[in-house]
């Protein structure tokens, strides 16, 4: 092959690389089945082009394609969070509650969708600890008793960090850890902006003896930042709304994670 064929060959891969970030960007995620018929290359081609791309942080891969991967630098304030897709966050919340079982101990970390959680919590003879200050006038369930981890308090979370809190959660031993995420992804986990907002979470997964479940509406699937609080093969259960892509389940189950989709109008 000669130089020409070359830089033809290059060109034509930098136009497929342009229109699939113009897909992702426009859909969050694609297929290879319909990249090889839109662009009329091999699915082996698109492949290997997703494979080039996911290595330069364009997207991630999926088990039939690739999502968009999002990358955030610093924590929204909890109070423009809140409002957010808030009928999604209170369903995932509601089936999350679900899962906790008579006597269990549970860690609750901060964020506005675990925030939820708190008034759906049905269970008797309950522990639940938590780093939430949002939890205050939200549990009504008279079997729960409430620890709140107190420390540092941190507005823009409306959480709790540092010596304090960590010195509490080092006394517990949960049953079940119920888990706010800034972003989850397959290949780069459960990553926050905040390094003392990662310590804590990963303290409260080691201290966890049961199931760790991650709540986390569609927004976070393929959010990554620069702390690293596990790798997601660290957790047992995503309960979300929807996946950006379907076949992304796939991957998530290939870690041994079971996912929850839930509807908020049922």
């Amino acid at each position: 092959m000669n130089d020409t064929d070359h830089a033809l060959q290059a060109d034509a891969q930098a136009a497929r690389h342009k229109r699939i970030i113009e897909l992702i960007q426009r859909d969050g995620y694609v297929r290879v089945f319909d990249l090889s018929k839109l662009l009329d290359v091999s699915e082996i081609t698109i492949r290997r082009d997703l494979a080039l791309m996911e290595k330069e942080q364009l997207l991630e891969r999926t088990h039939g394609g690739a999502i968009s991967t999002t990358r955030i630098y610093k924590e929204t304030k909890y109070s423009k969070r809140s409002d957010l897709h808030r009928e999604n966050k209170d369903a995932i919340a509601r089936r999350a509650a679900e899962l906790i079982q008579d006597g269990d101990t549970v860690f609750i970390n901060g964020g506005s969708t675990t925030f939820h959680v708190f008034r759906y919590i049905a269970r008797a003879n309950l522990k639940i600890v938590t780093i939430n200050a949002g939890c205050i006038g939200q549990v009504m369930n008279p079997e729960v008793e409430l620890i709140l981890a107190g420390g540092q308090y941190y507005p823009e979370s409306n959480s709790f960090y540092g010596g304090f809190t960590t010195g509490i959660l080092s006394q517990i031993n949960a049953s079940k850890a119920i888990l706010g995420v800034h972003g989850i992804s397959c290949r780069y986990g459960l990553t926050t902006p905040m390094q003392y907002a990662a310590e804590a979470t990963r303290l409260m997964i080691e201290r966890t003896r049961g199931e760790v479940i991650v709540v986390a509406d569609h927004t976070k699937i393929g959010v990554v930042s620069d702390y690293v609080t596990v790798t997601a093969d660290r957790i047992n259960t995503l309960v979300t709304d929807w996946l950006p892509e379907q076949d992304y389940s796939k991957d998530f189950e290939s870690l041994g994670i079971r996912v929850i989709q839930t509807n908020p109008r049922q």
